[in-house]
């Protein structure tokens, strides 16, 4: 497996831990019942919970993207440096992007949420 694809595999998993959290977050605030029923009067979440359901979904939304890039470098048979330094500034930069947003860290945020676009961006100017 290469490199690349290793690093999707890890933010797959990163994802699922980011799913994990933020249920566990909105179960502790508006309880158990609420979320298993149908969710038509579930409250906004506040607070971490809130932070990191939101977290989560920009996780969701950058997936696909990072998802598509590793994929087609697989299948172009593409593997180079800059492909792996891309896939390695996008997992490290989500990781800290998780820690950081839920921590309630607001510029700190974006600037890791940039190193994560920066490796996307690195991955897609190869593939070019």
């Amino acid at each position: 497996m290469s490199p690349a694809l290793t690093l999707l595999l890890w933010s797959v998993a990163l994802t699922f831990i980011q799913m994990l959290i933020a249920v566990s977050g909105a179960t502790l605030q508006v309880g158990l019942p609420k979320l298993a029923g149908n969710r038509h009067d579930v409250p906004r979440l506040t607070g971490w919970a809130g932070r990191a359901q939101r977290a989560h979904y920009n996780m969701l939304e950058n997936m696909v993207l990072f998802a598509v890039l590793v994929l087609t470098a697989e299948l172009t048979d593409k593997d180079n440096a800059m492909i792996r330094l891309g896939a390695q500034l996008f997992f490290w930069g989500r990781l800290a992007y998780a820690i950081i947003f839920i921590a309630g860290i607001p510029w700190a945020r974006t600037a890791v949420w940039g190193v994560s676009v920066a490796g996307m961006i690195m991955i897609f100017v190869q593939l070019l």
